[in-house]
Parts: C-alpha cells; structure tokens; sequence
C-alpha cells in the first residue's frame, strides 16, 4: 500500500457527529490500492482483565476521485467516547494505521496509540434544519419574473419582454406577480422560494444596497411582502432572502457621506478606505467587489457595521417570519461576523437556513457555528462539463463528483444547495446548444445529488440567455411559446423525488460504474432496504447495463421487469435514461 496517500484526522470531513448517538469516521486510501478496510474501536476506559475491549467493523467505499479512495463507518458507541485505528487490507498485505502510525499488528497495550473523539456532545451536533433535505427551491429574479401591479413601475419601465434584457433597463417585476403566480408554483411541486435582493437599490438586480430596512419601491411595500411570505407559508413554500452584507451600493447613505465628507465623515471607517479623497478611476481607492465603484466593501470588523448588519438580519426574520438567507460573497467576511450573524438568527428562528455562496472548497463555513450549507458549485461547473459542455467525460465526472461528497460531512452535503444555473450563469439550455435531451439528463442528475435542488426561473420551460444580462429575460408566461414537455418532465422528477424515499436527499449515493469509452454513469441510491439504479447514457448508441436484483420498476416508464437470475438486464437508448427501483 501507498502509506503516503492513507489519511485521516479526528475532525472535520473525517471524523464528525452525525447526530446525538451516531459517529462518522471517515478513511482516505489510494484510489484502486485497498481491498477492504475494518474500524477498530472501543471505549477508552472499557478494560477487563482480557485487556482493552475492542470490536471491528467493516468500513463501506463511500466515494472515490481521481486519486483516492474514501471509506464511511458509522459507529453507534454505547459511552459517547471513542478510541480507534483502521485496519487496511490488499492482496499483498494487511496493515493497522493509528494516530502514532502504521503497524503490522494492532497495539493494544495502550489506547494513546489510537485516534480519538472524545465525547460525543449534543451541542456539538451540526444540525442543519430538517426541512430543507425536501425542499425544491425556484430561483426568482424579482425585476424578471412577473409584473403584477404596473402602478409601481420604475420610471421607464419598459413593456413586458418587449426587449432583450440590458443591465440597465427595466420591465417591472414586483411581489404582486409572485403572489399571482403561486398558483403555478405549488404546481410545479415547489416549496422554496430564493429570491435575489429585494431591498432599496438603484439597479434591476439590486446588489448595490441603498437602505437594507427598505423594500424596493419597485416590488411593492412591506404589508405586501408580509402577505407575499403569508401566502407562501399557506401553500407550504419557504422564503428565502438574499443578504448582500460583503458590499453596500454606491448610493448607501453612509458612503454618500464619506465621499462628501471625507476623513471628517462619521462613517469613514464603515469601509476599507485607502486614500481620501476618494476616488473611482481609474480603480477605487476604497476595497469593493472586485474593482467595481458601485458596490463598496464593508467593514463588518467595525461595531456599527456589525449592529447595524444583525438587526437587518433579524428584523427581517422577526418582522416578516422568512425562512433563511442566502449569503453573497459570503468567503469575503470574517468569520467572527457569520459566527454572530449565525448566533443572532437562530435565537429569533431556530430552524432558519443559512446558506453562503461560496465556489470552492468550503469546510472552515461548515464546522457548525456559521453556515448551514454553500451553493455547491463544484458539482454545478463537474455536471455541466460532463452533460452540457461534452468536456469531460462520465469518469472524469465520477471523480469530480466523488471529491464533492468526501468534501463535507454527511449531514452538509443533505443540505447542500445544487443548483445548475442561476442569475450568474448562462442558462442551461444554452449551456446544453440547445439540446433537450441532454438538459433532462442535467436534471435527473440534479435532482438525485444529495442535497436540495434549485431551479433558475424559466429554466423548466426551457428558455435561453447567455452571461448576464442575457440570463435575465422577463419569464415567459405564454403557454405557447413555453416548452412544455420539459416542464412536464421537471415536475415528474419533484413528484419522484417527494414521493419515493431513495430518491430524494436522505438515501446514500454511490456511483457503481462510469464508462470513459461509452461515456455512461450508472449510480445507486438506498434509503433502508430499497434501492434505486440510475443510468446516464449521453452517447449517440444505446447501451445495456447489468443491474443486481431479481425484480424491478422502471419509475418512469411503471414498467415491472423481472429475471430467474439475480441480474437484470437493462436497456438505455441513446441520449437516454434508465431509473429501476429493485425489489429484490
């Protein structure tokens, strides 16, 4: 064995509380260099006259990636505590590995040498909240989505998708035309609702912050939130708000006063100013997002900001009864504030969602004191590239995905926010050239990642938009120019994955096989005793795959298939999908 690439340590990713009674002990090998693994554990104080009191248990492959493998126990200890090695196991040879390194036998004089969690804390639970694991999210632009009161219109409003979007027009969205379409959204099968910013802003897309304890005029007043949230509420569909905390606008009052007022202003050091008087070309002299003048960065370091900030977070809860906030550029604050955002939040509701937009790898949000859950792009920018963009093929995807699931514990990836275009991205139609069949594959796999999928306005009947502002076109509401058959198909994934229990976020996931030649993915995923099989075929060339079971249900098709072996032989037709559900 490779010892260089075996690893593990008691925290994080690797060694965690699942919930109040059950541990997660987690392995990395060598990809393809260990045949079988065993844990070896015992409570530290648990000795007899035989010596220290030990049990083995087989570890399952829980994921793989393009150069490790990753092992999954899940230990129920009876005192909370646990003392314990690995015991790793080739064709060549069999080695223990401990805290104090390798050996060929197991050291049981003495429990130092083992690696250790010392007691299993409720309070050190990381408990995400319940509801989001069946949530299906649709993303909602608010400028975009419908106009349901033309007598808020911003000056200029232009007529409803009379024109191509520009990041400076406007068309005249507002609360109004969310509560008037409701309707078409609990029949859609959702029940999450993400809005981009409502707040008082300048812009159509209302990043740039003018007053965070003020609705944009032009979606309407706070009674018609109130009653916007209500209604939601009605129909079991949660709210959540966009929380642009890393940057104010440029017409925040605040700063107003800092560019009037300069090293005089009151809220100088609101922001991150380098150089008074301030200036804008030809880069700020004041840190922003990115480089860009309008959007000024916040200095949540400092006590008025940070007040300022948490009342905005709570007022919103306490006052409107929202469900979670969505953070923007959430890896460019400093930690102590989520911690505090986090602590303020869940005293007003316990089982808010706290999800930050992160692109990357995003353990130190995760550790149970700042954030719920990230957007999971990782495995956005991996589905894309293996469905939409042909670049890579089902291995490489394989792999991809298999360092996403190793990334987290499990109870952060049931939660994690899938999603595979939003207000940032080209849409994923025309991500996907055009090309139904390949979106719909895009879907299925959205929707059987462990996590909660999130559906960009539009999307599910299929229109189109490049990079912004092309992917902020005012939604389409005539049922004639909608593409029907791809939202039918959309809703019988919800339906799926409400009502069949390995479909959905709480059922383990495992990829069986990925073919680099024919380019198809076949994974499984079980919730108790009941497994489904997922086949992915994005070839021009049906295929047949072998499935372990003696009878079946095709979930889309309700056909039953049957076999005196305990082999089913599935056919996938080109560009095309097989789901079996397996009885036996």
């Amino acid at each position: 064995m490779l010892k260089e690439a075996i690893y593990h340590r008691p925290k994080n990713n690797f060694a965690y509380a699942y919930d109040t009674q059950t541990l997660h002990i987690r392995l990395r090998t060598k990809k393809d260099d260990v045949e079988n693994v065993h844990l070896i554990h015992g409570d530290p104080y648990d000795w007899t006259k035989d010596g220290w009191q030990t049990a083995k248990s087989e570890m399952r492959l829980q994921a793989s990636d393009e150069l490790f493998d990753y092992w999954l126990a899940e230990i129920q200890p009876p005192y909370r505590r646990l003392r314990y090695g690995f015991e790793l196991i080739s064709k060549e040879e069999t080695l223990i590995y401990t805290e104090k390194g390798f050996y060929k036998e197991a050291p049981f004089d003495d429990v130092a040498y083992y690696f250790c969690f010392p007691f299993l804390n409720p309070a050190d639970v990381f408990t995400p909240p319940a509801w989001v694991k069946d949530t299906v999210w649709y993303q909602i632009f608010p400028e975009r989505f419908a106009n349901g009161d033309p007598s808020i219109n911003p000056a200029g409003a232009l007529p409803w998708g009379s024109t191509e979007p520009k990041q400076e027009n406007f068309f005249g969205g507002d609360f109004q035309g969310v509560i008037n379409h409701l309707d078409y959204l609990e029949n859609l099968g959702i029940n999450g609702i993400y809005f981009t910013p409502i707040f008082k802003a300048a812009s159509n897309h209302k990043y740039d912050t003018i007053d965070y304890m003020e609705i944009d005029p032009q979606f309407g007043d706070k009674a018609k939130f109130k009653e916007l949230v209500m209604k939601c509420h009605e129909r079991g569909i949660r709210v959540m708000l966009d929380a642009v905390f890393n940057h104010s606008g440029y017409y925040f009052p605040q700063f107003q006063d800092v560019l009037e007022n300069g090293e005089h202003s009151r809220y100088r050091d609101w922001f991150h100013i380098r150089e008074l008087p301030v200036r804008t070309d030809p880069r700020p002299t004041f840190d922003s997002f990115g480089f860009t003048p309008h959007m000024p960065k916040l200095n949540t370091e400092n006590p008025e900001v940070k007040n300022h900030l948490l009342e905005v977070a709570k007022y919103w809860v306490e006052e409107f009864d929202i469900d979670g906030w969505r953070l923007d550029v959430a890896n460019e604050v400093d930690h102590q504030f989520w911690r505090e955002f986090r602590r303020e939040v869940k005293l007003v509701k316990p089982d808010a969602y706290i999800l930050g937009e992160i692109w990357h790898d995003s353990m130190p949000w995760l550790q149970g004191d700042q954030f719920d859950a990230v957007m999971n792009y990782p495995f956005t920018l991996a589905a894309l590239d293996y469905l939409a963009k042909n670049r890579v093929n089902a291995k490489s995807f394989a792999n991809q995905a298999g360092s996403v699931l190793a990334s987290y514990p499990e109870n952060v990836n049931e939660v994690a926010f899938n999603l595979l275009g939003s207000h940032d991205t080209p849409r994923v139609l025309t991500q996907c050239n055009g090309n139904i069949d390949r979106a719909k594959l895009l879907y299925i796999l959205q929707f059987t990642f462990p996590g909660t999928p999130c559906i960009y306005y539009g999307d599910e009947i299929g229109m189109t938009g490049g990079e912004d502002p092309g992917c902020r076109k005012c939604m389409v509401w005539d049922e004639n120019a909608q593409n029907l058959e791809l939202k039918a198909f959309i809703k019988k994934l919800i339906d799926l994955r409400t009502n069949e229990p390995a479909f959905g976020s709480q059922a383990s996931y495992r990829i069986l096989s990925a073919d680099e030649h024919t380019n198809h993915l076949v994974f499984m995923k079980q919730s108790n005793e009941e497994r489904i099989y997922f086949v992915i075929n994005p070839s021009a060339d049906s295929i047949k795959t072998s499935l372990e079971g003696k009878s079946g249900l095709d979930l889309w098709t309700k056909k039953e298939i049957a076999s005196d072996q305990n082999t089913l032989e599935i056919d996938t037709d080109a560009y095309g999908f097989s789901m079996i559900k397996v009885k036996g």
